[in-house]
């Protein structure tokens, strides 16, 4: 097993960085880590630390290419995508796991084709998040009749039709954030956190989502949303008075090494709910 690089954009298009033939290939990689300006004061033989923040990071390599039509389709990827990511697939002891990075292309080069045939150029990529690991429930009613069962690679339990568990430890360096879906029919949802076995968080939506809409709501940074999806795949914010009460508070993360559960409910039978679980981290 080795480790792995590709891209991937908003449509889920994968473009590989270890692929020479068809793709690319991804040669000298640095950037990798992570770094942070520090700041200290001096007491007598003592340095206190006054500031500290994490830097941005840059992921450097050189691209190799056998052919510039690879690099030009390579160029018309990065240029047709709004959203890119930067997969790293590190084969640990136990098992390989995949991780993902925000990113926008810096800067690319362009030369001649080297004597060995091969179009080798400097790439810097523009890191935009933390790493961060993908991990998703989904729970559907219709996978069989009278089954309940929620799709993913840890323990779970239920209570009732209308409400769903979801255990979850955030292994991660901060606060997990969280993506839901609830396919409609679905009236009032509710979002309940619990940390160590007690309630530490409840959202509620007034609000009735019709069957073949969707219920989505996002705790990421910068990124906070409790919207409609329309039939027709359109957005509809519900962030208003009329659906949310403004003085608790609505972003649901979760917190690092505790045990965590995370329960929709809703005035009727969920039949059909998927979340994702962000968890971040520093240094991988």
């Amino acid at each position: 097993m080795v480790r792995e690089f590709k891209l991937v954009n908003e449509k889920g298009q994968e473009f590989s960085l270890m692929d020479i033939k068809n793709y690319c290939l991804l040669t000298e990689p640095s950037g990798l880590g992570y770094s942070y300006n520090r700041e200290y004061e001096q007491l007598g033989n003592t340095f206190i630390e006054t500031f500290g923040k994490l830097q941005q990071k840059q992921i450097n390599g050189i691209v190799n290419f056998s052919s510039y039509d690879n690099y030009n389709n390579f160029a018309n990827f990065i240029e047709g995508s709004e959203n890119l990511k930067f997969i790293y697939v590190i084969p640990f002891k136990e098992g390989q796991k995949k991780y993902f990075k925000d990113v926008k292309i810096n800067s690319l080069d362009k030369t001649e084709i080297q004597t060995n045939g091969i179009i080798s150029e400097p790439i810097v990529f523009d890191c935009l998040s933390l790493w961060y690991e993908q991990t998703v429930a989904i729970y559907n009613m219709k996978a069989k009749e009278d089954e309940i069962r929620w799709d993913f690679v840890w323990d779970s339990s239920f209570v009732d039709y209308d409400t769903r568990n979801l255990p979850y430890i955030n292994t991660g360096h901060i606060e997990a954030p969280i993506l839901i879906e609830i396919n409609g029919y679905v009236k009032d949802p509710k979002i309940e956190l619990y940390v160590e076995g007690e309630l530490y968080q409840t959202v509620t939506f007034n609000v009735e989502i019709e069957e073949y809409e969707k219920f989505l709501y996002g705790t990421r940074e910068n990124d906070f949303y409790i919207n409609r999806q329309n039939t027709d795949g359109s957005l509809t914010s519900l962030f208003s008075l009329d659906v949310l009460e403004f003085e608790n508070d609505n972003v649901i993360r979760l917190p690092i090494n505790k045990s965590c559960e995370l329960r929709l409910k809703a005035d009727n039978e969920i039949q059909n709910a998927q979340v994702t679980i962000l968890t971040f981290y520093k240094l991988v």
